[in-house]
């Protein structure tokens, strides 16, 4: 039988990581400094920058588990955190659109056809999510309440219909004790967060783009004003779909 790390475990656990796991930035580093002297074009740059940072988060998460001897109870239909609020940067949100639209055309079009369901069957709980406060951490809890799906989570498979390219929060959120936790709470305790790594993640992102913008480069992102403005991704979704996006 399988056993999952109790409460009190993942606090030791994570005590560990916080005063003796060393974090190295050169792992972000190098693949900014790899991209910026490739023969890519700006684009690809960026796009090929924004996956594998957010792949690097993934790795750093495994070397963290390994160094704290963890391995999450996550599993693959368990669409928990799929409920919470996500908020992004414009520039990360403009990021993920653009890699979809580079996605095969059957699996882009799958996407923009759920959209259309998405957006008409969550209307009301969408107009209640997006009036919240999303600095105010209190209101999560009021947000996972409302019971409403992210619009990239494929309501038949209980899957990410973007999984390589879905943002930090959806990466970093991770349970190590029994997944009913998950299913009997809106807030458990248990899950662990490796929210800190998103300022690794991000400040290579804004590395990248800020030295092609210096240079000239023609950008499909605002910058920088893209990278300061936050919103729930619902929204940016929205916006993406009205064509009300900050323009270039």
């Amino acid at each position: 039988m399988e056993r999952y790390l109790k409460h009190q475990e993942i606090i030791e656990k994570s005590t560990k990581i916080n005063q003796s796991y060393e974090l190295d930035p050169r792992f972000f580093d190098d693949i900014v400094d790899e991209l910026l002297n490739s023969e890519l074009d700006t684009e690809d740059v960026i796009l090929n920058g924004f996956q594998r940072l957010l792949s690097e988060v993934d790795q750093e998460i495994g070397r963290m588990e390994q160094f704290s001897n963890m391995e999450a109870s996550c599993f693959k239909g368990c669409a928990f955190c799929c409920y919470f609020p996500i908020i992004t940067s414009e520039m990360e949100a403009k990021m993920l659109f653009q890699s979809i639209k580079n996605f095969p055309q059957k699996r882009k079009q799958a996407i923009y056809d759920h959209w259309d369901r998405y957006f008409k069957d969550q209307k009301n709980k969408l107009k209640q999510a997006l009036s919240m406060d999303y600095t105010d951490e209190s209101t999560k809890l009021d947000y996972k309440k409302l019971n409403m799906p992210c619009p990239m989570l494929d309501p038949t498979t209980q899957a990410c219909m973007a999984y390589e390219v879905r943002p930090i929060p959806c990466r970093t959120y991770l349970n190590y004790s029994d997944p009913q936790v998950c299913a009997e709470n809106h807030l458990p305790k248990e899950p662990f967060s490796y929210e800190f790594l998103y300022d690794y993640y991000f400040g290579a992102v804004n590395e990248l783009v800020q030295v092609l913008y210096e240079n000239g480069e023609e950008l499909f992102i605002d910058y920088p004003s893209d990278a300061w403005s936050y919103d729930y991704l619902p929204a940016w979704v929205q916006k993406w779909r009205e064509g009300t996006l900050h323009e270039v």
